[in-house]
């Protein structure tokens, strides 16, 4: 079970366990509990799974966490090449920035749920014919099914 939460700038992903990683949107800063990853590699923190790659002077985040790929995508300005799409893979979770850029490199990602986050979150969503209710928490369902894509709208 994951809870999704936002708190004033930050988005809180945490598990069953109160384990977490939570993702500053206006710093662009990622930390798993305390310890804050901000270069490239691979790091393993209370039992989440990291994964952090930079391609054109941005870094793409990869956790596993409660058995679930989560990832955060801070751009819309990306050229999709082979090694940027091979590094995604299988996206449950996706934390995008919400632009209407941003619509095109979801729709070649295809994430089973999708948080878009930012001033201009409403413009993904209405992009995407999405138009749902702001939550202040989400409690990511166990089995995301993938045929679609879930959109929630954190507040």
């Amino acid at each position: 079970m994951l809870d999704i939460s936002k708190n004033w700038s930050s988005i809180i992903v945490k598990d069953s366990n109160k384990k977490e990683i939570t993702f500053n949107t206006e710093k662009y800063s990622v930390a798993i509990d305390t310890f804050v990853i901000d270069f490239p590699g691979e790091y393993e923190k209370s039992g989440i799974l990291a994964e952090v790659k930079e391609f054109d002077s941005t870094l793409f985040y990869s956790f596993t966490i409660d058995s679930k790929h989560l990832f955060i995508v801070t751009t819309d300005k990306l050229e999709l090449r082979e090694d940027i799409l091979s590094f995604f893979g299988d996206i449950d979770i996706l934390i995008i920035i919400g632009t209407k850029d941003a619509v095109k490199l979801f729709e070649n990602l295809e994430a089973k749920l999708v948080i878009p986050y930012g001033e201009t979150k409403d413009i993904f969503l209405n992009s995407l014919g999405q138009h749902i209710e702001e939550v202040n928490t989400y409690r990511v369902k166990w089995d995301l099914d993938g045929e679609k894509s879930e959109f929630v709208n954190l507040g």
